[in-house]
């Protein structure tokens, strides 16, 4: 009798992570990093359309005719605009996340959506370009809110054995977002002169979709308990996200978590700075969340149409091949999610980059010899491809639930405040160089970022611990030794981290 009792446990258990878990996901999803990726994909389209808009405005206001760079600076000014709200967005994640939990923080963060669409949608009619300024800055903001959080709410809510899937559907929702802007973006649907403004507002759909499904589902398990203190609401959130009865063994460690952390605030940015017991956490998640911007590969979907001219691609024919670049990203994103819990984080992560820096050479003969070899342009094409097949296999999905794993509830919101700030400056600063990185290198405008791409996998195979299947006492013993490394871990403090239950100060000296 017992045993069948524990078969229904187990068959309940797995019903409910595919039904609720699954669910939930893609509630948050669809209004937090999809908005991400759709919109970077989706000013691709209305690029020229915008730039007359501009030029219009000028004319109409003060009589001038704006010159070609003008025009080109105010445009750039608009695309990166984004990136600085992004920054703001990742600054106000984590006060706003322990604040308001992470469940709320998502549908909050509508407010910026909704603003900003309605300032898209109207600017044509009110002739000013400054409302889509203002309009990208809005949704950069949304943007950085939902990177920040969502991972954040996904890896909290997902058990152990599914915590890198789960936290990986992010980064499936990111390349989603790509393709379907992409695809809106065409000149048969919204990417055309008298649609421009319903394409940079319609952003506000899944917005919407969230808006009236997320309600629905339950508060951060680890948030209710460790930092609300309400055990009633996290056991009613776990049957919730498990379908079934709270397993003994997961909420032991939630419970260790709480008793390491009892009496601590949560941690500002600052702090982590100062505190040794973090440093090479802190110094890990700021290399790779810097190298996933610094890669280029988000340069590609800011700047699709410079970098398949210089491949020697039609213009006819760019926004279609655009779109085939998301679908790589997308479909390398999938099989990532797929793969991470059987290969592992370490692996998935350097096996990308060194992918990444073998292309990188590869595209940049390939562009060298373009003028010599007639089919070189389509070499240089299938490199841009299997670049970003590359970044969605590892880089992509795995960079962002790290902050996760390596660092406790106290420390976690201001480590992805750290790392969500360095992204979006980085993703800033190449959306500000990269143009001029192409007209300056030429052939050569891949070499600096195979260099970050090969420094990356060198740093990974050198320090960062794997994280598959661990729990954040043995992850933290693996990092205390490159904290401490002169230093032996007393041998009663490490047998303490596998015993659970118990209150274990991995960090304290």
């Amino acid at each position: 009798m017992g045993t069948c009792k524990e078969e229904i446990r187990k068959t309940s258990k797995d019903k409910g992570h595919t039904r609720t878990l699954a669910l939930m996901v893609t509630s948050t999803a669809i209004g937090g990093t999809l908005q991400y990726g759709y919109n970077l994909a989706i000013m691709n389209a209305p690029t020229v359309y915008i730039q007359n808009f501009l030029n219009e405005t000028f004319l109409e206001r003060w009589g001038m005719q704006l010159e070609v760079y003008e025009i080109t600076l105010i445009w750039t000014f608009i695309v990166s605009i984004f990136s600085l709200g992004g920054f703001i967005g990742a600054l106000v994640a984590g006060p706003m996340s322990i604040r308001f939990g992470r469940k709320k923080t998502m549908l909050l963060n509508n407010i910026f959506l909704m603003s900003s669409s309605l300032l898209a949608l109207l600017s044509r009619t009110a002739k000013s370009f400054e409302m889509i300024i203002m309009s990208r800055f809005l949704v950069g903001i949304n943007a950085g809110i939902s990177m920040n959080v969502q991972p954040m709410y996904f890896g909290e809510s997902a058990p152990k054995h599914l915590r890198g899937a789960v936290s990986l559907s992010s980064a499936v929702f990111t390349s989603f977002g790509v393709v379907l802007g992409q695809v809106v973006g065409l000149r048969e649907l919204l990417g055309n002169e008298p649609c421009w403004q319903y394409l940079l507002a319609s952003n506000a759909i899944p917005g919407f979709i969230q808006l009236l499904t997320l309600p629905w589902f339950p508060e951060s398990p680890r948030y209710l308990l460790i930092d609300c203190w309400d055990k009633e609401a996290c056991l009613q959130a776990l049957r919730r996200l498990r379908g079934c009865d709270v397993q003994r063994e997961e909420l032991d460690e939630i419970l260790q978590e709480q008793d390491e952390t009892k009496g601590e605030r949560a941690k500002q940015p600052w702090e982590l700075l100062t505190d040794r017991s973090l440093r090479w956490q802190l110094i890990s998640v700021a290399v790779l969340s810097s190298a996933m911007q610094l890669c280029g590969n988000d340069s590609i979907y800011f700047y699709a149409s410079y970098v398949f001219q210089e491949a020697g691609i039609s213009a006819g024919m760019i926004p279609y091949v655009t779109i085939g670049t998301g679908m790589c990203e997308f479909t390398a994103c999938i099989l990532c999610n797929l793969l991470i819990e059987r290969i592992g984080r370490k692996l998935m992560l350097m096996g990308g980059y060194v992918l990444m820096t073998g292309w990188a050479i590869v595209f940049t003969v390939a562009l060298s010899l373009e003028n010599i070899i007639h089919w070189m342009p389509y070499l240089s094409m299938a490199c841009v491809f299997t670049y970003i097949l590359s970044f969605g296999m590892g880089p992509a999905g795995v960079t962002v639930i790290l902050p996760t794993e390596i660092f406790n509830q106290t420390a976690r919101p201001a480590a992805y405040m750290i790392a969500g700030s360095l992204m979006w400056l980085n993703l800033f600063t190449i959306g500000m160089i990269f143009p001029f990185l192409v007209s300056g290198l030429g052939q050569y405008c891949f070499v600096p970022f195979g260099a970050v791409c090969l420094l990356s996998a060198l740093y990974i195979q050198l320090v960062l611990p794997e994280t598959k299947g661990k729990t954040l006492p043995m992850i933290t013993k693996e990092f205390y030794l490159l904290n401490y490394h002169e230093q032996k871990m007393d041998p009663e403090r490490k047998q303490a981290h596998y015993q659970l239950g118990e209150i274990c100060h991995s960090t304290a000296l």
